[in-house]
């Protein structure tokens, strides 16, 4: 199985650590947030990862070649201008494609720390003939997607709804979201986006069009989103006092 490591993103929230490094580079407890993502990938199997990189994009390639790639093999997509979520998975569609696998591959979001059990997620994945499942929890977030009894995504908050929907809001489900995706590789030919785009409206389309874009839910597991320096801190606790199992 391969996954992809989404990293490219300026780690503004993280400002004044991201001055001279990228959020990848940002430590807790002495190993960088890349090094703790490909540790939990490897952790289930995973040694093919491709990494999208812009920020100080020369820093990571520098960093992973000092390491030996922590044993893995780790490609680099470098992104001259930020492509968002969805335009990095799409210019990482040929990794992915190389050898006509039908196999699902991980996305996950290199500032997020969790326990979740990526095993049986993408065995969840597998049973439901999913097109995309997402790791969720019910938590408050100002981004919730909304999910109907089957978590079947069906809509997300927002003022304006572009997408639309069989139900009416009140009666889904708000979810936060992981930023852990198990994807199969057909969605390539299914995405007609380009360029710069988020993922999340290219799964709200995808959905309303009938494909199985699903939930996982994930509330029996540690996560934490590692996007600001008081969210570090308290992962750093977390380490320390064995919270969240190696």
């Amino acid at each position: 199985m391969r996954a992809m490591i989404l990293a490219a993103g300026l780690g503004t929230r993280l400002r004044p650590l991201t001055d001279d490094r990228p959020k990848a580079l940002v430590e807790i407890n002495g190993r960088s947030l890349l090094e703790l993502t490909l540790a939990r990938l490897r952790s289930f199997g995973i040694t093919e990862v491709i990494v999208n990189v812009h920020y100080f994009a020369d820093k990571v390639v520098d960093y992973l070649r000092s390491r030996n790639s922590f044993g893995m093999r780790v490609e680099i997509s470098r992104e001259e201008t930020l492509l968002d979520t969805g335009g990095g998975l799409r210019k990482a569609e040929s990794f992915f494609l190389q050898d006509g696998s039908d196999e699902p591959f991980i996305v996950h979001n290199v500032d997020v720390l969790s326990s979740i059990d990526l095993d049986r997620m993408v065995q969840s994945h597998r049973n439901r003939q999913a097109l995309v499942t997402l790791a969720v929890q019910g938590r408050d977030t100002s981004r919730h997607l909304l999910f109907d009894d089957q978590l079947q995504l069906r809509n997300r908050e927002t003022p304006a709804d572009q997408y639309g929907t069989a139900n009416p809001i009140s009666q889904l489900l708000p979810l936060g979201f992981c930023g852990i995706h198990v994807i199969s590789p057909r969605i390539f030919p299914l995405m007609v986006e380009e360029g710069i785009f988020s993922i999340v409206p290219a799964y709200l389309r995808l959905a309303a069009q009938g494909e199985r874009i699903v939930g996982f839910r994930a509330d029996e597991y540690y996560w934490r989103d590692l996007g600001t320096q008081e969210s570090l801190r308290q992962a750093a606790q977390d380490l320390e006092n064995n919270i969240l199992l190696q």
